[in-house]
C-alpha cells in the first residue's frame, strides 16, 4: 500500500511526531453539555452539533493534527432505541465526520494556522461493541460473540463512515483481541481507507479482557491497511510499559492516547484525582522515548493537555 493511501504514514514522513485531539466527551461536558446518555457525545448530534465542531477547532488550534469524530457511540443499534430509523442515524454518522471536517477546513483556511503545519486529519470513530451496550463493557470484554458476529455487527457503520469521506477510522478501546480481529478482517471490504486499533488496558501488560498486549498488536501486524496500533482509554501510569512491550512485537507505527489518570466512581458519579497538563506533557515525552509516535489524550484531557503536549514537541524534539 503506497503512502498516499495511508495518510498516517505520510504525517509521520514529515513529522517525528503526529499529535492527536484529547478527550471529546468529557470536554463537551466540562463545557456544559448534559451526557448522562447511552449516547453519550453522539447525543450532542442530535442536540448541538456546534459544540462538538468547535471542539474540534480548538483542538486543531492547540496542535492536533488528527479529529476523532463523535462516533463512537453512535451505532445503529444504540439511534433504534432513540426511534431514529437506519436512515436517520447514517446520517447523524455522516454528520460527525462532516462536522470534524468543517473544523478542520475553517482552521486550514487562516495562512497562520498552515505555518509549519500539514493538513490535519480526520479520523472516524469506531467505538467497540460493548459502547453500544453502554454498560463499561469496553473495559471487559468477554462479549461472547464470534469474529464473524462482531464483523457483522460493525460493517454496516464501517461503510456509513469510510463514505462520509474519513480520512481514516479510529477503532479504539477495543477491549479483546477478536474484536481487534474483527476489524481488521472488515478493512479489506474498504479498499480505500487504512485504520488504527487501539486497545483499553487493564495495567502494564494486558488488556481489559486479559490477554497480552503484545500477542495482540503482533496478531494484527500482517493487515495491511492497519496503519497504527497502540493503547488508549488507559490509565497513563501502564502507558510506557505496554509501548516497550508493543514495540517489540510489531513493525507498525504505535499511538497512545491515555485517560488523565483521574478515576471514574460509578457510584457517585464523579470523577477523583487531579490531572495537570504539564505533568501530562512529561509523560509524552516518556511515551516518545519508548517508540510512541502518535500522542493524544483520552477521557478528561483537553485542549490544554494536547498544547502542552504540543510545546514540548517544539521545544524538546527541536533540542535533540
Amino acid at each position: 500500500m503506497s503512502d498516499l493511501a495511508n495518510p498516517l504514514a505520510a504525517l509521520l514522513a514529515q513529522r517525528s511526531l503526529v499529535i492527536l485531539d484529547g478527550a471529546l466527551a468529557t470536554e463537551l461536558e466540562r463545557r456544559g453539555a448534559d451526557l448522562n446518555d447511552a449516547l453519550w457525545s453522539a447525543k450532542l448530534l442530535i442536540e448541538q452539533p456546534e459544540l462538538i465542531r468547535q471542539v474540534h477547532l480548538d483542538y486543531f488550534e492547540a496542535g492536533a493534527d488528527v479529529a476523532t469524530t463523535a462516533s463512537y457511540q453512535a451505532t445503529f443499534e444504540a439511534f433504534a432505541r432513540r426511534g431514529f430509523d437506519a436512515q436517520a442515524a447514517a446520517d447523524l454518522m455522516r454528520r460527525s465526520v462532516a462536522l470534524a471536517a468543517d473544523a478542520r477546513e475553517a482552521f486550514w483556511s487562516q495562512p497562520e494556522n498552515r505555518a509549519g503545519r500539514m493538513r490535519p486529519l480526520v479520523a472516524a470513530s469506531v467505538g467497540p461493541y460493548g459502547a453500544m451496550l453502554a454498560d463499561g463493557s469496553e473495559y471487559r470484554g468477554h462479549y461472547g460473540l464470534s469474529l464473524l458476529e462482531l464483523m457483522d455487527f460493525h460493517r454496516p457503520r464501517m461503510k456509513v463512515l469510510v463514505d462520509a469521506g474519513a480520512d481514516l477510522l479510529a477503532c479504539e478501546t477495543i477491549p479483546c483481541l477478536v474484536e481487534a480481529m474483527a476489524l481488521a478482517s472488515l478493512l479489506p471490504e474498504f479498499p480505500g481507507i487504512t485504520a488504527w486499533i487501539s486497545f483499553s488496558c487493564r495495567d502494564g501488560e494486558f488488556n481489559s479482557e486479559g490477554e497480552r498486549l503484545a500477542d495482540c498488536v503482533a496478531a494484527l501486524d500482517g493487515f495491511e491497511q492497519v496503519a497504527a496500533v497502540g493503547i488508549n482509554c488507559t490509565a497513563p501510569e501502564h502507558i510506557s510499559s505496554l509501548v516497550a512491550a508493543a514495540r517489540a512485537r510489531t513493525r507498525k507505527p504505535l499511538l497512545v492516547y491515555p485517560n488523565s489518570g483521574e478515576h471514574y466512581d460509578a457510584t457517585d458519579k464523579q470523577w477523583h484525582g487531579c490531572a495537570h497538563s504539564e505533568h501530562f506533557a512529561e509523560q509524552a515525552s516518556d511515551w516518545y522515548r519508548q517508540g510512541a509516535r502518535l500522542i493524544g489524550g483520552c477521557c478528561r484531557t483537553g485542549p490544554d493537555d494536547i498544547r502542552a503536549v504540543k510545546a514540548w514537541e517544539q521545544e524538546g524534539l527541536a533540542a535533540r
